[in-house]
């Protein structure tokens, strides 16, 4: 069994920056896919980035590219977002999720992962 604590969340003016991170434990060495997805009120879970296991493929959605870096730490078991720029619409609930795929290449679709966290919530203020 894998847990995922997210850390980092809060309440920042429009323009700002907020570091989110994910730790995650368990009895077997977490190393797999791993991703950052976003829940907004009313809304549908939605990809944000996602780093295949090494960190050697990265991948954002469009409307975070430029302004949102995925990276992980593997000898602490944990994945960092570091989020420039905020802006209003990036309020939501941000999740981690985590796979113990090895790939060359990370997944978007929520159906990839197969832990999630808690989540943290994220509100930028305009």
């Amino acid at each position: 069994q894998v847990q995922l604590v997210e850390s980092g969340g809060g309440l920042v003016q429009a323009g700002g920056s907020l570091r989110l991170s994910c730790a995650t434990s368990g009895r077997t060495l977490n190393i797999g896919n791993m991703g950052w997805f976003r829940q907004a009120p009313g809304k549908e879970r939605e990809f944000v980035a996602c780093t295949n296991w090494n960190g050697a493929s990265l991948l954002y959605a469009d409307s975070v590219k430029g302004r949102f870096t995925i990276s992980r730490d593997n000898a602490k078991n944990t994945v960092y977002l570091q989020m420039n720029s905020l802006k209003f619409e990036d309020t939501a609930v941000y999740f981690c999720a985590f796979t113990r795929l090895y790939t060359d290449v990370c997944y978007r679709a929520t159906g990839e992962y197969d832990y999630w966290g808690q989540g943290t919530q994220v509100t930028v203020s305009s």
